[in-house]
């Protein structure tokens, strides 16, 4: 099956975890990314429109698979209101009910809130004392700057990067440039490295942005045709800039791999001196 193929191609390029926008609650799924090695980061709240209590039913439904990581709740919340338009604070509000939640009926595992970028992250972290780690998405083009320090000032809990990365278009030119995707995805993980908490760091890791190529995202495109539109908030890729939305795969929709996944699979994991 998909979760079968996509797995071996995973654990082929070294990836031992990935990150869900919606919840897996298929035990077969599960099986098959353990099977491999592939812990799963859960997600089990991201809409603000249900009711908190929903994380519930997902918790419980696979709490005890040994595949599961860490539960996430939202996914840059503060950009999107939990994609209901909630306000910061409403955001705030609900995230905190389902942590609270997460956490009576489990507590085996960290809850993770994903954040874009780090304005106003020390005021979410205050409030959202449940949340044992975060989740930052982060488009800086082809480094992070000064974002793990800053991050270290703002909040004691651990981070990893919720998303990072490039797309395989270059608007400049209008045209593939999977050259660039490839050095994108190599120097920040090398950053990423650099700064892990195996070697003192902060960071526990990070999520490539993304898999496998997502043709529905330009809403003013065709889900049949590979088209270069879209946009996201939140700083920009390497090296134009523009968020062409449809073309982020580390493969393609055919899981033809690109040249930025044996870049992933080329930086070696951080080990502790």
């Amino acid at each position: 099956g998909n979760v079968e193929r996509d797995a071996d191609i995973m654990a082929s390029a070294g990836i031992n975890a990935v990150r869900t926008y919606e919840a897996i609650t298929d035990t077969a799924v599960l099986d098959a990314l353990w099977a491999r090695g592939i812990w799963v980061l859960n997600s089990v709240y991201s809409y603000g429109g249900s009711a908190t209590s929903s994380v519930i039913d997902k918790v419980n439904a696979v709490k005890d698979h040994p595949s599961i990581l860490m539960w996430t709740i939202g996914n840059e919340w503060n950009y999107n209101g939990l994609y209901k338009g909630l306000s910061f604070w409403e955001s705030v509000s609900r995230l905190e009910e389902a942590a609270a939640f997460i956490k009576q009926h489990d507590t085996a595992h960290p809850v993770a809130c994903i954040y874009g970028e780090l304005g106003g992250l020390q005021d979410a972290a205050a409030h959202l004392t449940d949340v044992d780690v975060w989740g930052i998405n982060v488009y800086r083009g082809k480094g992070f700057g000064d974002m793990f320090d800053v991050y270290a000032d703002l909040t004691s809990k651990p981070m990893f990067l919720g998303e990072y990365g490039a797309d395989a278009w270059d608007a400049r030119s209008n045209s593939e440039n999977l050259q660039a995707q490839a050095e994108a995805t190599r120097d920040l993980t090398e950053e990423i490295v650099e700064h892990s908490s195996v070697t003192g760091g902060v960071c526990v890791g990070g999520f490539v942005f993304e898999f496998a190529d997502e043709w529905w995202k330009d809403s003013d495109g065709s889900t049949s045709v590979h088209d270069t539109g879209g946009s996201a908030p939140g700083g920009g890729p390497y090296p134009d800039m523009t968020f062409n939305e449809e073309w982020w795969g580390l493969v393609d929709i055919d899981r033809n791999e690109r040249p930025a996944l044996e870049a992933l699979r080329l930086v070696g994991v951080p080990t502790a001196a």
